[in-house]
């Protein structure tokens, strides 16, 4: 059953602006919005225009009936846009006098970009307050999802340059890195006990190390190839509670969680990193005898993942960067745990975005769809 505009947005209105329910169809979602507007409005047309990110132009989705308009000409002025007016205000239903024979409402959807995006109809005859008012509604719905499209599009051309990178950059630092390793070692082993000896087991350690950051990083920048299965994602969590636990005894943390089992069909190695990575971030940033706190709960079509801590939060560069490969404010983090923990949930077709929270700390937020 397909659902309308308004269940869609409800179900995401949930959560903050970042939170992107997989890739939006921004074709689906304008013609379900132009044939809902046609068959509630004595309309003749509903145009809905928007640049698709992915062939590099505009789109133009439309309902209208062609014996109703006067020639193909009208139809050609309207698609040339020299109507168009830059002055008309962002995301606010305008009426302009296109042609004498009908009326025309415009919404702009987004003042951005080269070329304009906005929501068109067109009826013989005046639309009423209400008319003009289930316009606009149904016109900020689209609005809403475009942001969502853009940002996902934004993310996206993120993570393709990050591929990029680690396809120049594996074959030329893996090997070298192999074979300091192996130096390194048949140095210590050669070295009488001293100080040289143990710089040499520091260079080794050291070249491990690397090695083991570059794994995180060629993951990354791998095509998602999951392996689909059934399970309770509380007894992933206990798993990685139970991994961390010499570092949450060494700070005296306590991890609360609920008792109810949450079963989705998931990679389940591949999210045991999701929550292995946001855990062992909450607690690099709690404060010693802390609590972080996990809650999850099933909204419609997803379920919604939320961990806290009692840290500093997030300064407002902080947030922004979050998720950008490399960046870091975590003592000897490598900036590539929360990139990959977002990589993975997008793969999975969900979403992962942080906030701070009134009373302190952080919150990451993050959904999966049942």
């Amino acid at each position: 059953m397909q659902k309308s505009l308004a269940q869609m947005y409800a179900a995401s209105s949930t959560t903050p602006s970042s939170h992107l329910l997989g890739y939006p169809d921004m074709r689906s979602i304008c013609q379900l919005q132009v044939e809902q507007l046609a068959t509630q409005l004595p309309s003749i047309a509903v145009w809905s225009v928007y640049n698709d990110l992915d062939r590099g132009k505009s789109r133009i989705v439309a309902d209208y009936r062609q014996e109703q308009l006067s020639s193909y000409s009208e139809i050609s002025y309207l698609e040339s846009e020299l109507w168009w007016v830059d002055s008309l205000p962002s995301k606010q239903l305008s009426e302009l006098a296109i042609a004498a024979t009908y009326n025309a409402y415009v919404f702009p959807l987004c003042q951005q970009g080269s070329h304009p995006e906005y929501l068109l109809v067109l009826s013989y005859q005046p639309l009423s307050v209400s008319q003009q008012q289930y316009v606009e509604q149904s016109a900020l719905l689209l609005s809403h999802y475009l942001a969502l499209y853009k940002e996902y599009s934004r993310q996206k051309a993120e993570i393709q340059l990050l591929e990029q990178a680690v396809q120049r950059c594996e074959h030329q630092i893996r090997n070298p890195l192999a074979l300091i390793g192996l130096y390194a070692e048949n140095l210590r082993l050669s070295l009488p006990t001293g100080a040289a000896q143990e710089q040499a087991k520091v260079i080794g350690e050291t070249a491990q190390k690397l090695s083991s950051n570059l794994k995180s990083l060629v993951y990354c920048g791998q095509q998602a190839k999951l392996q689909i299965t059934s399970c309770d994602l509380r007894l992933v969590l206990a798993e990685s509670i139970q991994d961390l636990q010499p570092w949450l005894e060494q700070k005296q943390l306590h991890v609360l969680y609920p008792n109810a089992p949450i079963i989705l069909a998931v990679d389940r190695w591949q999210l045991k990193q999701v929550f292995d990575n946001l855990l062992s971030n909450a607690i690099s940033f709690s404060p010693e005898g802390g609590t972080i706190s996990w809650h999850w709960q099933i909204f419609r079509n997803e379920a919604i993942f939320q961990v806290r801590d009692r840290g500093p939060g997030f300064s407002p560069e902080a947030l922004e960067q979050a998720f950008v490969p490399f960046y870091t404010q975590r003592p000897g983090g490598t900036g590539l745990g929360l990139a990959i923990a977002k990589k993975i949930l997008l793969d999975h077709r969900g979403s992962l975005w942080v906030d701070n929270l009134p009373e302190g700390g952080a919150q990451f937020s993050f959904t999966l769809p049942c």
